[in-house]
C-alpha cells in the first residue's frame, strides 16, 4: 500500500492533541504524548512513552524509540516564556532517552538536520545546530548553542561547552570535552579537554574527499598547528597557498573562531594523523 493512503496509526493508549498535525503512515506507539503544535512528518515512528511538546517539527521518515523528549522547556535561566521550537530533518534515529530542548529566545529555534543518529541518552540544549548525518554517541551533551558540522562524530560521553563549534567531518572521541572550537576534519584525544590529535582521515576517506585534496588539508593543518606559528600568522600563509574548497572550510572556520581553536597534543599512539582514536 502506497504511503498516501495511509491514515495515522495511534496506539489506543496514546494521546494526541487535535492541534498535532501528523503526516501520512505515522505510527504512534503506546503511553506517548502528542502536544498541540507539534508536526510529524509522513512515514515517521514514534515509539512508547515518547513526549513532544508544542513547537516540535519532524522531518518525514524520522524514527524516535522510547523515551525520547523533543521540545520541552530550555534549560536557561534566561528563558522567560514565548514561542520557540525543534526543528529535525529528515530520516533521523533518536535512540532511547534523547532530549533535545526548544530555543530560549522568542522566535529561536533548535536545529537538527537530515539523516542523523542521536544514541542513547544524548542531549542537544537550546538553540544549538547540528548539520546532516551528524552522529552523536552514548551520553554525548551539547550545551545551548553549541554548532556540530556535517557528518561530524560525537563519541561517547563528549562534552560540548555552549557556543562551541565543531567542523565538519570531525571527530570527537570518548570521554572527550570541547570548551574551544574543533577545526574541520580533525580528531580530539580521549578524555582530555580542548586538545585536537591530528586529522581525521579515515573520515575523510569515507567521506569520498580525494588524496590530493586530503593532502592539502594535511599542509594546512601543518601550518595552523605543527610549525609554531600564530594563528594569524599561519591564516596569511595559508590564503597565500592554493585553497581548495576543504582548504578555504578549515582557513575561514579557524579565522573566524570566537572561542579560539583546540590545540595540538601529538598522539602518543604513534602517527597523530593516520591512526583512529582509540573506541568511542
Amino acid at each position: 500500500m502506497e504511503l498516501h493512503s495511509l491514515e495515522p496509526r495511534i496506539h489506543p493508549t496514546a494521546l494526541v492533541a487535535p492541534g498535532a498535525c501528523l503526516g501520512r503512515g505515522v505510527v504512534v506507539g503506546p503511553f506517548s504524548l502528542i502536544e498541540e503544535g507539534v508536526t510529524i512528518g509522513d512515514g515517521c515512528e514514534i515509539g512508547p512513552r515518547v513526549t513532544l511538546f508544542p513547537g516540535t517539527d519532524l522531518g518525514p521518515r524520522c524514527r524516535l524509540h522510547a523515551n525520547v523528549v523533543l521540545g520541552d522547556l530550555p534549560q536557561d535561566l534566561n528563558f522567560r516564556g514565548g514561542e520557540s521550537w525543534v526543528r529535525i530533518g529528515a530520516d533521523c534515529i533518536l535512540r532511547e532517552g534523547v532530549t533535545v530542548n526548544r530555543g530560549t529566545a522568542p522566535g529561536t529555534t533548535t536545529e537538527i538536520g537530515s539523516e542523523c543518529l542521536l544514541m542513547a541518552h544524548s542531549h542537544v540544549g537550546h538553540n544549538a545546530r547540528l548539520g546532516n548525518g551528524v552522529i552523536l554517541a552514548n551520553g554525548a551533551l551539547l550545551a545551548g548553542y553549541s554548532e556540530v558540522g556535517d557528518r561530524a562524530f560525537v563519541s561517547g560521553n563528549c562534552l560540548i561547552h555552549q557556543f562551541t563549534r565543531v567542523g565538519r567531518l570531525a571527530m570527537m572521541a570518548g570521554g572527550s570535552a570541547a570548551q574551544m572550537d574543533v577545526p574541520p576534519f580533525c580528531i580530539t584525544r580521549s578524555l582530555m579537554v580542548n586538545t585536537v590529535i591530528g586529522l581525521n582521515v579515515i573520515g575523510l576517506r569515507r567521506a569520498g574527499i580525494p588524496s590530493e585534496e586530503r593532502q592539502a588539508i594535511k599542509a594546512a593543518f601543518d601550518l595552523i598547528y605543527r610549525r609554531g606559528l600564530s594563528i594569524s600568522r599561519a591564516l596569511e600563509l595559508i590564503g597565500e597557498g592554493p585553497m581548495t574548497d576543504c582548504v578555504r572550510e578549515l582557513h575561514d572556520f579557524v579565522r573566524s573562531s570566537k572561542r579560539g581553536i583546540c590545540k595540538f597534543i601529538r598522539d602518543v599512539r604513534g602517527s597523530d594523523t593516520e591512526r583512529p582514536p582509540l573506541a568511542a
